[in-house]
Parts: C-alpha cells; structure tokens; sequence
C-alpha cells in the first residue's frame, strides 16, 4: 500500500529545498512579476514537458522532473504573490520567503487530502501525460480569468486551479518516482 502523504512531503521537501538555495542565491527577484507572468512561466514549462513527452526528445539537459518541480515553485510563488499583492516589499527576508512557501504548500495539500478522498486517489491510474494536459487545460483557465480581470460568473478562482497545477505536478513526479 502506498502512503500518497509520505510521497507528497518527500516531492514537496526537494521542491522546497530548492525554493530556499534558490532565494539564497537570487532573494526574492521573483516579487516583481506579475501573477500574470508568473502564469507564463508555468506555461512555458508545461509546454515543454509535453513536447518532451510527444517528441521524446531532450536537447536542453534539464528533465521532465526538473519542469515540474518548476511548475510546483511557481505555483507556490504565485499563490503568495495573490497574497502580499503589489504593495508588499519586493525583498522578503529568506525565513519569511520559505514561511510563505510552507504554508501554501501545507494548503495545497490539505485540498489534496480533501480531493483524495472524495475521488478515491483516480489519479493513481492516470497517466503522466494527462496530469500534463491537465496543467495546460488550468493554465488556459487561468489566462482567461486574468484577461477577464479575475472576475469569473460561477468558476473557482485562479488560487484554486495554482493549487490544482501543484497537485497535479506533484502527483506525475509520485508517478514517476513509481516507474509509470
């Protein structure tokens, strides 16, 4: 039997690991995109993972695991930009940074746990590549909220579907890790 929470904390441990040697490194650069950018930048590396996937091939070295950790990191990122908004200061102290990617993360996976049980962990029997095109298929939603100015008649917010890419994202790396 597996533990789908284990699996989770050992993909969010590395995704975090990196978020910190990376704020470490660069600080907060990240705080002057836009969510809109950021949303970009997560479509940039979902695009790529299904291209890699379709054509097999691989001609910049970094992996399909590497997308997705990325797809998990900007996510995270733009759940806390939603947050501190454009007036909050551009560099955030490295504790305060990693404080903020815990606990979107530690929400995420309370969605997850949520959605896990209502839906019987289906997502075990997908394939990698759909949990991809899932990802774009919440990307292109996400783009038409921001184009619609956030405002949607009866659809979930941008948050929601961000926490749904890290779970998706996080679900194809356990599927990986497995072999799929």
């Amino acid at each position: 039997m597996t533990d789908t929470n284990s699996q989770y904390d050992t993909v969010t441990t590395k995704c975090e690991d990196i978020f910190f040697k990376k704020t470490k490194d660069y600080g907060t650069a990240w705080r002057i995109l836009r969510t809109s950018s950021l949303t970009d930048q997560i479509f940039i590396k979902a695009k790529r993972i299904r291209t890699i996937q379709e054509t097999g091939q691989n001609k910049v070295g970094e992996g399909v695991e590497d997308e997705f950790i990325g797809i998990i990191n900007y996510c995270a990122m733009a759940l806390i930009q939603l947050e501190l908004g454009a007036d909050a200061p551009l560099e955030l102290d490295p504790d305060e940074g990693l404080a903020l990617y815990r606990r979107k993360i530690a929400d995420t996976k309370g969605l997850m746990q949520k959605k896990n049980h209502d839906y019987g962990e289906s997502w075990r029997d997908m394939r990698v590549s759909s949990l991809t095109d899932l990802i774009l298929m919440k990307l292109l939603r996400v783009k038409q909220i921001e184009d619609n100015e956030g405002n949607t008649l009866i659809s979930e917010g941008i948050d929601a579907n961000y926490q749904d890419m890290i779970n998706y994202a996080i679900f194809a790396m356990i599927l990986l890790s497995e072999g799929e």
